[in-house]
């Protein structure tokens, strides 16, 4: 089933070599054709994520298979259902997670990464959504098994992940430490709704999380750092705290104490979203949808925006981005 498309191709960003921001560039490449169990959304948004800055920079390969235009994220309406796509989903305004493609007017993706936006939901807020919620969510809430009552640390607080993180930590009870590289960034954090924020640049991170427990720690840390921060994460954690690295900006080995771990019985583990299969990422759509969704439904959940620019001014969004002075999410307004 499809609603009609005046053309048979669509504007779309590309990158044209492996760069900085300014190798992306406008394009007019085909509109894709969902495979079964794909759909065909018209894009209203897409998000920019970090991802997307070390693909441009030829840093991480797009999966086999997934788009080579850079966008993880976007919101829209289905207007086209690959063989086996109940009927039913067809004009559904929807956000999803894609395998790449999303900086582009249309794009393919698995039925299962889909999630419907709630009527008066705004399209741009809804586009940020599912990158870093079912980051989060996964590695959080899953992989370090943050349950109400604990205390968590992470890193980058006013990030697109930090600040889904905060929003996510106080709707189910837990309670959020992170850290910051500016006071002004970590009062922002604090009036997002983080419970402490910590200057890294001039507070030991270490100290101030176990000043702030009384000397017990926290129950889980979400690090995108790695390298040297690996260890003090370590001393940050409570006995049998749980240990999660998703990014590892700082650096891709850690000398870590393997006594400690024993002797505390600490759980060290880590993840990448892009590369899992498309079944793994529909069953936390749908331990999203059943547990966090009726957050998204009340308006209770919304990200929040740093900015939001022109589909053609992605160089420019990317350069913000890259630049490390936006607080929240960028997103890129795609339908004219």
């Amino acid at each position: 089933m499809t609603l009609e498309v005046v053309s048979k191709d669509m504007r779309a960003i590309g990158i044209s070599e492996p760069g900085g921001p300014d190798v992306l560039a406008l394009q007019h490449v085909p509109i894709p054709e969902p495979a079964a169990n794909e759909v065909l959304i018209k894009v209203e948004a897409a998000g920019v994520n970090r991802p997307d800055l070390l693909q441009r920079a030829g840093k991480y390969p797009p999966p086999p298979g997934a788009s080579p235009l850079p966008g993880l994220e976007v919101s829209g309406t289905i207007v086209q259902l690959g063989e086996g796509v109940p009927s039913g989903l067809m004009e559904q305004r929807i956000c999803a997670l894609t395998n790449g493609g999303g900086y582009a007017e249309y794009a393919a993706v698995p039925v299962g990464q889909c999630l419907p936006v709630p009527d008066g939901y705004d399209m741009a807020e809804a586009a940020a959504l599912p990158e870093t919620l079912f980051t989060v969510w996964s590695n959080l809430f899953e992989r370090a098994y943050a349950v109400e009552g604990d205390t968590v640390l992470v890193h980058g607080g006013t990030s697109g992940i930090g600040t889904m993180a905060i929003t996510l930590c106080n709707l189910f009870g837990v309670k959020i430490i992170v850290t910051c590289g500016s006071d002004d960034k970590c009062r922002a954090a604090l009036d997002w709704g983080a419970h402490h924020a910590i200057n890294y640049r001039n507070q030991d991170f270490v100290e101030e999380v176990l000043r702030i427990t009384d000397g017990r720690g926290c129950e889980a840390v979400l690090d995108m750092v790695g390298g040297s921060y690996v260890a003090r994460n370590m001393r940050c954690l409570a006995k049998d705290g749980r240990h999660v690295t998703i990014a590892v900006q700082g650096g891709v080995k850690a000398e870590i104490s393997m006594v400690d771990i024993m002797t505390r019985r600490l759980t060290l583990t880590g993840s990448t979203l892009r590369p899992r299969s498309a079944m793994f990422k529909s069953l936390v759509a749908d331990e999203i949808e059943r547990h966090v969704w009726q957050f998204v439904a009340s308006g209770d959940l919304r990200p929040l925006i740093d900015r939001a620019y022109p589909l053609e001014e992605a160089a420019a969004a990317h350069a913000r981005m890259e630049a490390g002075d936006h607080i929240g999410k960028i997103v890129l307004r795609v339908a004219e």
